[in-house]
């Protein structure tokens, strides 16, 4: 499925990004939590949607059904 292809090449993109933030020794430990902060909040998107899809990939709905993501999810 290349939607699931695509989001694990923006996490694994996004992987790089932390680290090479982290190893910055050049910006102070504030700076880089204001800029991890929304690399962590699409991070958490991006891994929840993921899921979705493995889910409906491995559990398609039957036409005219809805897909039943809802029960699945815990939170």
């Amino acid at each position: 499925m290349k939607p699931i292809e695509h989001i694990n090449n923006a996490l694994a993109d996004l992987d790089k990004e932390v680290e090479t933030l982290l190893l910055d020794w050049s910006i102070n430990l504030t700076e880089k939590d204001n800029i991890m902060l929304p690399m962590l909040q699409q991070q958490k998107v991006l891994k929840q949607t993921l899921e979705d899809l493995t889910y409906l990939q491995e559990n398609p709905p039957t036409p005219n059904q809805a897909c039943g993501i809802s029960k699945y999810r815990e939170d």
